[in-house]
């Protein structure tokens, strides 16, 4: 019986499954076992290919944490509402990232960031998401489109607020925050901030 012959991975090809390799190694033994030598046999690889690419353990997964960022992208659900357009938003960033943030939590505690050449507050940028803000992010846009706020008026720091509180319950719980803390996260702080920067009155809001 014939078969067909083993295709050769090159390039970006390659550097994407040796990434994942190294991801699913990371969840598997943790960060203190894995080693080069393992992402290898993984990856059905060498060690020498691992080492052309990065110089060491921590550079390989600080890469394959943030190229599962990046291959994993969130939700971005369009209800036809700001608050509803945020609420599922903010579930489907936390139900996507909980496990991420485990992992990488539990790798950031057990001693990444030596070899990276990066101070540990770098390190956690890269890792958990924590750069700043886009530009405009969808959901914001869409809002404005609809009338529901004039991004102009919105400080940068409100706009992140509600990305930043459901990251931090993530790095500390290690879990998706409840549907009631989500709510309370939009209807409690966020929307009452935009219609005080909106100059909206009382009975407006």
């Amino acid at each position: 019986m014939e078969t067909e012959p083993v295709r050769r991975r090159r390039g970006p090809q390659l550097e994407a499954a040796l990434l994942a390799a190294a991801w699913d190694e990371l969840v598997e033994v943790g960060y203190g076992r894995l080693t080069m030598e393992s992402i290898a046999v993984r990856g059905g690889t060498s060690e020498a290919v691992l080492y052309r690419r990065w110089s060491n353990k921590d550079q390989l997964v600080l890469a394959a944490l943030e190229h599962r960022r990046a291959t994993h992208p969130v939700e971005d659900p369009d209800t036809g509402s700001l608050r509803g357009d945020l609420i599922g938003t903010l579930t489907a960033l936390s139900e996507a990232r909980a496990a991420f943030f485990a992992v990488a939590a539990a790798a950031a505690f057990s001693g990444l960031q030596a070899g990276t050449g990066l101070t540990p507050a770098q390190a956690r940028d890269r890792v958990m998401e924590a750069d700043p803000l886009p530009p405009v992010r969808a959901v914001y846009r869409r809002a404005q489109d609809r009338g529901e706020l004039d991004l102009a008026r919105i400080p940068p720091a409100v706009l992140a607020m509600p990305f930043d509180l459901v990251r931090h319950d993530l790095l500390m719980d290690l879990r998706p925050p409840s549907e009631a803390r989500i709510t309370a996260i939009v209807d409690e702080l966020f929307l009452p901030l935009v219609a005080t920067y909106s100059g909206l009155s009382p009975r407006e809001r």
